[in-house]
């Protein structure tokens, strides 16, 4: 059986549960009293060193961060969410890269001041999260998903952070591009969604 460690309100380990209800496979969840410091735990730094959910297990095997994760599902059980062929591997693999920089320093960021009370730069976020939207938009005036023909892997890196943005205080009215492709995403067999948070509810 898959062993999720996740927290419910984390983008990046709502991205994985989001691939495992695509790929329909049932896993056994365990959420990480973040709160109560258990990421800190040592039963939990065995599984992750860098004290960060999410963790899977599968197979015998351990596998952190939430894009490694979702390739992996996608290789194991999926295939066609992660394309072999040079190409795609090419393009996947930028979105991928703009989920851990951009997307990060952007809307992560936003989201992380207001419902975090993360102490970053409110404004440099919003800026980088506009900078990032108005690209995205662009790119998909004339295509449905990001990277492939079909919906892979990197539309679900991107997913979470950016239809979660405006708990960022980063308004998505400026991109119909980016609202269309949300709405496809979230019109998939299998998907699942992210509570919505308070803004504030954790600060």
């Amino acid at each position: 059986m898959i062993k999720l460690y996740d927290f419910p309100i984390s983008g990046h380990a709502h991205k994985v549960r989001l691939m495992l209800s695509l790929l329909g496979l049932d896993y056994e969840r365990h959420e990480v009293a973040l709160g109560q410091g258990e990421q800190n735990s040592d039963e939990f730094l065995a599984l992750n060193p860098f004290h960060h959910v999410p963790v899977l297990e599968d197979k015998g095997h351990v596998i952190r961060d939430s894009n490694a994760i979702i390739a992996y599902l996608a290789r194991q059980y999926g295939p066609h969410w992660y394309p072999s062929d040079a190409l795609s591997v090419a393009h996947i693999q930028e979105w991928l890269a703009i989920s851990t920089k951009e997307l990060v320093e952007g809307p992560g960021a936003a989201r992380l001041v207001n419902v975090f009370n993360a102490g970053l730069d409110h404004k440099v976020a919003i800026t980088n999260s506009h900078d990032l939207l108005t690209v995205l938009n662009g790119h998909l005036a004339e295509r449905q998903w990001v990277a492939t023909e079909q919906a892979s892997i990197a539309d679900i890196a991107l997913y979470t952070y950016i239809a979660h943005a405006p708990e960022g205080g980063v308004s998505l009215a400026s991109y119909p591009n980016v609202q269309s492709w949300l709405t496809r995403i979230e019109g998939l067999p299998g998907y699942v969604g992210m509570a919505k948070t308070e803004v504030g509810l954790l600060a």
